[in-house]
């Protein structure tokens, strides 16, 4: 038995945390490798999982001890308050796996995180807004997923843009958090975290979608949009005092969501960045992104991330 712990977030009087108990392990982490085949069977692995349904799963945090049971696929989730304060910063956290007698079976580490209080808070996608994925076109998306993490290319200038973003009128000791919310499966949460370290990019929360089988690798990340909303919606009310940003692609979703977020909290997003990377849904983004701007939010569609840059400094965002 394996307890997957994913980086929760949150504050003293909100936080969460999720996880999976699963049978079977997905792959470690394993070294980069320029053979392709090595690199093809390193992904297939992480679709081998087994979950472990109705699993009684216990959170030790301090004194406090806080209790659930495992979903049809073997995940888990805790909200809770903190009976202490908590600083800003990372703090670890352990989850044991118990049976009926209230004995450990297996337990798991991990973190979360606490923001600091700053002025923003950045949402961003991850499939065709950081890294090239083709989201739109089955093949080439499995083709570059098939690669090692260390191989996949991010856009040009983006992780120095996004660094820049991070430190948007605050600075290194106190950074803006960021989020990546992505319709990627849970299954990838390592390849992604290896992806994100080796291009240097600014270190953040992870909040992916339901695990998928090996039979539904060609699936991946197609899982419903919807949970992205809602996913969103839920920071907005764990940070009500930041302003938001958010950044996406056009290559699926993200355009109609974020401007249905835009209509829902108009006075929480500052501003809506989404990359052009499907030029025929061109038209229909600057559309659905016109209505957001005339509710006073700050929006850009553009395919290089120098556009964005300079839209940020226009708006007084970055200088």
């Amino acid at each position: 038995m394996k307890i997957k712990i994913y980086q929760g977030y949150g504050h003293t009087k909100n936080l969460v945390l999720y996880g999976h108990v699963l049978k079977k392990q997905p792959a470690e982490h394993t070294h980069y490798s320029k053979n392709w085949l090595v690199n093809a069977l390193y992904l297939l692995r992480l679709f081998f999982v087994k979950p472990f349904p109705q699993t009684r799963v216990k959170l030790r945090w301090g004194s406090q001890e806080l209790f659930t049971v495992t979903d049809a696929e073997g995940f888990f989730k805790f909200e809770w308050e903190s009976e202490f304060e908590l600083a800003a910063g990372w703090h670890n956290v352990t989850v044991d796996s118990i049976n009926e007698t209230g004995g450990v079976v297996a337990s798991g580490t991990g973190r979360l995180y606490v923001p600091h209080s700053t002025q923003y808070v950045f949402v961003s996608d991850i499939d065709d807004t950081v890294m090239i994925s083709h989201s739109a076109t089955t093949f080439r998306r499995m083709w570059v997923l098939l690669r090692h993490p260390h191989s996949r290319r991010q856009f040009k200038h983006l992780a120095a843009y996004y660094k820049e973003l991070s430190l948007a009128h605050t600075d290194a000791e106190i950074p803006n958090p960021f989020f990546y919310v992505s319709s990627s499966e849970w299954n990838l949460y390592d390849y992604l975290t290896e992806f994100f370290m080796h291009n240097r990019l600014p270190e953040g929360i992870f909040l992916l979608s339901e695990l998928k089988r090996i039979w539904e690798l060609f699936r991946s990340g197609q899982t419903k949009h919807a949970g992205k909303q809602v996913r969103i919606e839920r920071l907005l009310k764990v940070f009500p005092k930041e302003q938001f940003i958010l950044l996406g692609d056009n290559s699926q979703k993200d355009p109609f969501i974020y401007a249905g977020i835009a209509a829902k909290f108009p006075n929480r997003i500052f501003a809506i960045y989404i990359r052009n990377v499907r030029p025929e849904k061109a038209a229909i983004t600057r559309e659905l992104l016109q209505k957001a701007q005339q509710q006073g939010v700050h929006t850009l569609v553009f395919e290089r991330t120098a556009e964005a840059r300079a839209h940020s400094e226009k708006i007084g965002l970055i200088s």
